[in-house]
């Protein structure tokens, strides 16, 4: 995929994420994602504080945060919530053709968008099909990073394997399953694990 047709999948994959949620009941948003703490309105929330900050506002927000990723999330994510999860999901739709992003590789935020929308769709149930070529280079961007996420020393010493894609990186215990699957256990996201299979997997499932 060239560098330039980052940016349409990304908004692509906003609007459906965004449509995907349109139904969704009060009791639904505040279900707990795949995401640390977050709940899925938080996420959303997230998500919308990320397409709307440029790398000056980041870092001003960054000092004023006491250098603190956390604590810029966490005022983020209270101002993008809103005053309901019908807010929530509005202030996000106004924000689906962003190409504003904090600082770091383009790649970073194609993959910030399929993972978060794992994180929100899987545990509602709600199923996505993702564009392969985009899960593959992210998949390629995260097995050579440690960037936020530790992907690259997560899966360091295990050969990962996509049963949906030619995919395979690493040498090593095999660890297979379908290519978003694989991203999502890159970043940690245990939930994913159930879709894998291999001698690999009890090493991936045991690393934090």
């Amino acid at each position: 995929m060239a560098k330039a047709d980052v940016w349409p999948m990304i908004h692509g994959e906003r609007k459906a994420l965004a449509a995907d949620l349109e139904a969704l009941t009060d009791e639904q948003w505040e279900t707990p994602s795949l995401c640390g703490d977050w709940t899925v309105r938080d996420a959303l929330a997230h998500m919308t504080a990320t397409a709307k900050i440029s790398p000056p506002q980041f870092f001003t927000k960054i000092i004023t945060s006491g250098f603190s990723l956390k604590n810029v999330q966490s005022k983020d994510i209270a101002t993008e919530r809103g005053g309901s999860p019908a807010e929530t999901l509005a202030r996000f739709q106004a924000e689906v053709n962003s190409s504003k992003h904090p600082p770091g590789p383009t790649d970073t935020w194609l993959g910030e968008v399929i993972v978060h929308s794992e994180d929100i769709r899987r545990p509602l149930g709600v199923k996505h099909e993702y564009a392969r070529d985009a899960v593959v280079r992210v998949a390629d961007f995260y097995k050579g990073s440690n960037l936020v996420i530790g992907a690259k020393k997560r899966i360091a010493g295990l050969r990962l394997q996509a049963t949906d894609t030619d995919w395979v990186h690493g040498e090593g215990p095999e660890v297979s399953g379908p290519i978003v699957a694989l991203v999502m256990a890159m970043t940690g996201r245990k939930a994913a694990i159930g879709d894998l299979s291999g001698e690999g997997v009890a090493t991936l499932q045991a690393r934090p």
